[in-house]
Parts: structure tokens; sequence; C-alpha cells
């Protein structure tokens, strides 16, 4: 069997950082190389003020950094001195051409096999990380065959399941790993080689190997079966909010049939990161490609609702403010699609903000994370309006009592534990009045709100 004693990791992002400073802390005999063209993620790598926030993970890469992990730009030698690749760069949805607004874009995939390709001048085992289409790694297998110059490849699939926040916690004790490679005597081998990594720290009974394409498969399967659960949850919260029903009391009380379970039914104004959408967009695309038009249209609508809860949760602010928030002020508490990262890919704010500034609302957004610059660029990205006009119309403020201070509403949108314990009696002198707040992830004492004066309106819940 191959023995790994240097692994290369093409890609420092959200996936390949934590994934390898976790690999090198557990396998202190292996060097681990992260690199990347982004030199200023590479340097901050290299510092105590990682490029992105995940609690616990700068105690891992102190741990393992310069000892047997590090970060380089330096891609061509890091390829060359690697039994073992990993392929960790982002694959965004396509903007363009063939496929747009559906299809992964995989550009990023092919310079990598390009360059591995260019570079390798020894047997090398590529393995998959980032979330790929599934027969992607034929198209890997094609651009490496090209250049092979005698070198010999095998390809691996290793979807990654971790949820932002929670990463460390995730890739320390995994509820499983999996890995799809060929079925033959070279394939397998290369599968017991990633095997005996991961098998450092995680039981071999976790470690499920499979065929190369039902591990790809099996990553975007994964991710839409969750958003479905959470387009689905939301469905009701809206049927919840008409008819008088607590939306947390229905998913408690379906949550406990065991044959339903309960995680993921937690209503929101919509699920974002960089996965869900991507993944189920992409899974549409290939239904829509392999000509299954049905099965397309039915994941199609886990998308579409979605977008509705955004959009309802925008729509049902300017509603209560007597529908108009022209020049009213709306504080908006938390950017990140989640609590615990800095990650705003897809995050709901960016849109719930949006609908609010098509309504000439002016935004004051706090959030302890996420910084001025990327909330303006989530923003301008969008191309609904001028990137002055967001500067001026959206106020970014590094604390949350200035956010609110004489605002119109508040608006939730991001679970930060740290809202839970504001001044909330301050909060309301300070207001306009009446006082609103949309709690869009039920995270307050809604009760104590109302007592103190707020007029509280939450996600599937009636009106009281």
């Amino acid at each position: 069997m191959t023995k790994i004693k240097n692994i290369c990791c093409i890609g420092a992002g959200y996936v390949g950082g934590p994934t390898m400073a976790v690999i090198a802390q557990k396998c202190p005999e292996i060097k681990v190389t992260v690199v990347d063209i982004n030199a200023e993620r590479i340097a901050a790598w290299q510092t105590d003020e990682l490029p992105i926030y995940e609690p616990g993970l700068l105690e891992v890469v102190k741990e393992a950094r310069g000892r047997n992990l590090f970060f380089s730009t330096d891609i061509d030698k890091a390829i060359e001195e690697s039994e073992m690749i990993f392929m960790s760069v982002n694959t965004p949805t396509k903007t363009y051409g063939v496929g747009k607004g559906r299809a992964a874009d995989l550009k990023f995939i092919e310079l990598s096999a390009r360059k591995i390709a260019e570079i390798s001048k020894s047997d090398k085992i590529v393995v998959e990380k980032s979330t790929l289409p599934v027969r992607t790694a034929q198209s890997i297998k094609a651009i490496l065959g090209e250049q092979s110059n005698g070198v010999k490849y095998q390809v691996l699939s290793n979807p990654e399941f971790l949820a932002e926040g929670t990463a460390v916690t995730d890739l320390h004790n995994p509820d499983r790993v999996l890995i799809g490679g060929d079925q033959t005597p070279e394939g397998l081998e290369a599968i017991e080689a990633l095997t005996s990594v991961y098998a450092h720290w995680v039981p071999r009974e976790r470690i499920i190997q499979t065929r190369l394409w039902s591990s790809e498969l099996s990553k975007l399967t994964a991710n839409a079966f969750l958003a479905q659960r959470i387009s689905s949850i939301n469905s009701i919260s809206a049927l919840c909010e008409v008819t008088g029903a607590d939306v947390d009391e229905v998913a408690y009380a379906i949550g406990t049939d065991t044959r339903i379970g309960s995680k993921f039914l937690k209503s929101s104004v919509g699920f974002g990161g960089s996965c869900f959408q991507k993944d189920i967009l992409n899974l549409v695309y290939l239904c829509e490609y392999f000509n299954l038009p049905e099965v397309a249209a039915y994941w199609d609508q886990v998308i579409i609702m979605n977008d509705y809860q955004k959009r309802r949760f925008a729509q049902n602010i300017i509603h209560s403010l007597f529908n108009t928030v022209s020049g009213k002020k709306i504080g908006m508490l938390g950017w990140a699609f989640k609590k615990d990262t800095n990650d705003t890919r897809e995050s709901a704010a960016i849109y719930v903000s949006d609908f609010l500034l098509e309504d000439l609302a002016q935004v004051s957004v706090y959030d302890p994370q996420v910084p001025a610059a990327s909330m303006y660029s989530d923003l301008n990205y969008l191309q609904t309006r001028p990137a002055a006009e967001n500067k001026q119309m959206l106020e970014v403020c590094k604390d949350p009592y200035e956010a609110l201070k004489d605002a119109h509403a508040v608006a939730i949108i991001t679970e930060w534990d740290e809202f839970k314990t504001l001044d909330w009696e301050r909060i309301y002198r300070d207001m306009q009045k009446p006082a609103f707040i949309f709690d869009g992830r039920n995270l307050l004492d809604h009760e104590n709100l109302r007592k103190i004066g707020f007029k509280v309106k939450a996600i599937g819940k009636g009106e009281e």
C-alpha cells in the first residue's frame, strides 16, 4: 500500500484550511502543505488572525503549524513533493454560458488538474474535496491522462460534511468519512491509503468506502435532503402565522417521531451558506441534463421556497411598518449566514437588506465577525443599485446598540448568542415607537420583550 508522507491541499478556504489542520494535528508524521494563489490568505493562515472564523480552529492550527502544517503560495513545489493531493478549490454556480445559474463552475478544478499534470513527476493520488457534480472525476482523469508522461494517477472522491461553526468538532468526531474510488486493484489501494490517514483518529467502521460516482452523488444528495427539511418547515411556518399555530411546537411534535427526527426542523429566515443552494441548483441541472424534468422540478421547489421565505420576512417588516419603510431605520442584527462563522455566502441578510433598500429603508447592521467590506461586497454583487448607493443606505456599526438606536424595527437575522443577553430595556428606550422586533431565528424571549413594550413578530408564530 502507498505510504503517505506528504500531503498537498490546493485551496486554503473554509474546507481546505480546517481539514488539513486537523489531519496535520492527528497525523504528526505526515507533512501537510496548504497552497493557494491568494498570497494575502496564505499570509493570514500564518498569523493568529486566521482568514476564517471557526471556534477552536486557531488552537488546532497553532499546535501543528511549523511542525508538520505549512501554508505556501509555492504550488509547484508542494505538488511535486506530495504523494496525495487534495483539490479543495471553489466550485461556485456558473454565472455565464451553458448551465448559467444552475450548473457548477468547474474552471478552478480544471486549472488545478492541469497544474497537477504539468508538475507531477511521480505517481499521485488526487482527492476531490470540493463539492462536485457526479462524474466530475471522469473529466479530471481525462486531463491528467493527456499529460501523464508515464505518471500514474488515482482519483478519489472524499466529500466534506462539515457544518460551519462546528467544523473542528465535525472533523474531530465525524458521523462518517466517505471515500469513493475505482474498484480496481489500484483504485482500492488508493482508497485504503486515504482510509489509513483518517484511521489515525476516526474508527474504521465510520469510514465508508464506495464507488467513485456514488461518493460524488452522495454529497449533493445529503445537502439536498437537509435543505429540503428546512424549506419544508419554513413552508409550514407561513401556515402557522396565519392560523395562530406555533411552528416550534409543530416542529417538536413531528420531531419526536423517530421516523422523522428533530434535526434541521428549526424554522428561520431561510438557509444560506456555500453548499445548500449551490448543490441543489447543481442537482437540478444534472436532472435536466439527463432528461429528468419531474425530478428537477421537485428539487427546484426547495430553492423556490427558500427564496420565498427571505422575501416574505422582508415583506412582513414593510407591511407591519404601515406599508412603508422609506426613510425609516431598520436595525439588523447579524450578517453571517449562521452563528460562529464569518461566512456570508447566500446569507439571508443580503437578500432581506436588498428588499428593504429597494423600499428606500435605511438599514443599520451589526455582526460580531463580519467586516463592513464583506457586507458591501455582498450587496454590490447583486447589482441591484450602484455601489455608492449601497454605501449610503447601509450603515455598518461596531456596536449593537448603535445599530438599533432610533430604529423603527429590529430584524434578527443571525442567531449569535450575544443577542440574547443585550439590554433590551435600553434598546426599547432608544428606539422609535412603536418599536418592532422581527425575530427571524426565534432567538429571543418574546414574552419578556412584550412586557417591555415591543411589538414582536417571529417566524412561524401566530398573532397573540
